[in-house]
């Protein structure tokens, strides 16, 4: 019998031994044992690979279309929501006169902490206003809400 060699730990590349060692041979590229045979990518799989690249970027392109539509819409449903809002405050408010479509007027706040639709801007009034506080600059829609042109803060325009 002969006698083994001595191994030379300085000699052995220990990267690249990690590199070709797995504890599922299955998974790896090239064949794992003297009798294997290597597995390498078929026609077929690079063009199902490439179908599937490219299902998944047009997909991926309509979802964001449709998540773009879908914002649009919420923003849509928001000012149809506060224009219900703030009709159904100038419903319950005071008001002297018959609005009309198109129309622009000016929502107050009375002493009383009663609202009041009114036909004279902040600026119009002469001399001191008779109202506590204005809200809103107001246009009546023709499908009968209210929409908001200004919103006043402390008698100030927003």
């Amino acid at each position: 019998m002969s006698k083994p060699k001595p191994v030379d730990i300085d000699k052995i590349d220990l990267i690249r031994m990690r590199d070709r060692i797995t504890d599922i041979p299955g998974i790896i590229e090239y064949a794992h044992s003297v009798g294997g045979f290597s597995i390498v990518p078929t026609q077929e799989g690079a063009i199902k690979g490439q179908a599937m690249k490219a299902m998944e970027e047009q997909t991926q392109e309509q979802m964001d279309q449709i998540l773009g539509q879908m914002r649009t819409l919420a923003v849509q449903a928001k000012e149809i929501q506060d224009r219900v809002e703030i009709s159904h405050q100038i419903y319950h408010a005071e008001m002297n006169f018959a609005p009309v479509m198109g129309g622009r007027y000016f929502l107050y706040k009375k002493n009383n902490e009663r609202d009041v639709l009114s036909l004279i801007a902040p600026d119009e009034w002469n001399g001191e206003m008779k109202f506590k506080l204005c809200l809103a600059k107001v246009q009546l829609l023709a499908d009968h809400t209210w929409k908001v042109l200004i919103r006043y803060s402390e008698g100030e325009e927003q």
